[in-house]
């Protein structure tokens, strides 16, 4: 029977829509079940601050009454007006190894897109890409960071098969943050002499001060990441809900701010997060009968991090502040059960932050895809 795509409709769509990942992948040691109650507040248009600047609409690949695929398309106003670009994009790809299917689906979502007067669409992206996105072309090897997707190999066949060009790889770089001799001596030098010769200060973000401390958070990165290629400024709301996510994952050993000392101007960042996807893999989607526990002892089981955001204001990139940002992640892992994790995902183009990865002794583990397609 041939393939047919709806728009998913009611609680019934959704449920389907939530669990074919958990179909479709359950018997893969590598993957990782999502909370399946975090993915339908996630997926709310009333609960989810992409729905005040965007909008979207999910669909269901159906045959023969049985969900073959999903996908969303969505279009970020904020991206758009900010860049002046008129793109659209799909994400939350999941799909059985068809082509039928995938055609299908990226069809479909183009056709929104198109029908809404975009000119590119972009992606996967699960609405922005700071949350997961990409298609996993290296690593299918590797258990997934927490904020990292993980597919079968067929999904790179089929997307480009479907008509999908790359766009850019995001590169995931492996890091072991035990020992200091594995970094290059004139990181350390910098490092070193940031305080004395250009008065700024590291210090660990407080809990109690969040929701503010993310409001120099997104001073530095809509300066820092202002030419990256997928940029758009931090608005108000989406602080609001990126606090409320961090605030599951807070350690104040991973949480940085770089400030001028004399003036508390901040300069510079770091937000580190412990991979919790060690603790998901044990609760299946579920927070009863006793995911909560689980969770709630996070700490004792968690041994690895994702270095998710770091980055420096343009005037003090000279100062050595980066390099400070890295140091402290090894005077961290010396007082917690993490000793590395992996630093991304960061541009293949950006050769400034891949030159520091090599010189910290990092490496890379693991390339996630955007595609792109022109729909005029």
């Amino acid at each position: 029977m041939a393939v047919d795509v709806n728009t998913v409709e009611g609680a019934r769509d959704l449920r389907r829509f939530i669990d074919l990942p958990f179909r479709l992948h359950a018997n893969h040691p590598l993957w990782v079940p999502p909370l399946k109650l975090e993915r339908r507040m996630f997926l709310s248009r009333r609960m989810n601050a992409f729905f005040t600047h965007g909008e979207a609409q999910y669909f269901l690949a159906v045959r023969d009454n049985a969900v073959t695929g999903r996908v969303s398309a969505h279009i970020n106003h904020a991206f758009n007006d900010h860049r002046g670009e008129r793109w659209g994009w799909f994400g939350f790809l999941e799909l059985e190894e068809e082509q039928e299917t995938a055609d299908a689906l990226l069809g479909a979502a183009a056709r929104w897109l198109r029908e809404r007067g975009c000119e590119t669409m972009v992606g996967p992206a699960d609405f922005a890409m700071n949350n997961e996105c990409g298609v996993l072309v290296e690593g299918h090897e590797l258990r997934p960071f927490v904020m990292q997707p993980w597919q079968p190999p067929y999904y790179q066949r089929l997307v480009e098969a479907a008509g999908m060009h790359k766009a850019i790889d995001l590169l995931m770089w492996n890091l072991e943050i035990e020992d200091l001799t594995s970094v290059q001596p004139a990181i350390v030098e910098l490092a070193e002499k940031v305080e004395s010769e250009h008065g700024i200060r590291v210090r660990p973000m407080r809990r109690l001060r969040l929701r503010k401390e993310l409001d120099a958070f997104a001073e530095v990165y809509n300066a820092a990441w202002a030419d990256n290629w997928d940029f758009v400024p931090y608005g108000k709301k989406d602080l609001d809900e990126f606090a409320r996510e961090l605030h599951l994952v807070f350690d104040k050993h991973w949480f940085f701010i770089a400030e001028k000392i004399d003036t508390g101007e901040v300069v510079g960042m770091a937000i580190t997060v412990p991979d919790i996807n060690q603790v998901l893999a044990k609760m299946n989607g579920r927070i009863l009968p006793f995911g909560w526990l689980r969770f709630l002892r996070k700490s004792r089981t968690v041994t690895r991090v994702r270095v998710g955001f770091l980055g420096v204001k343009p005037e003090y990139q000279h100062t050595g502040v980066a390099a400070k940002l890295y140091l402290e992640h090894f005077n961290a892992a010396a007082t917690t059960p993490q000793s590395g994790g992996e630093m991304g995902w960061i541009l293949e183009t950006n050769a400034a932050m891949n030159r520091a990865m090599e010189g910290m002794g990092g490496r890379i583990v693991k390339r996630y895809r955007m595609y792109e397609k022109a729909l005029r």
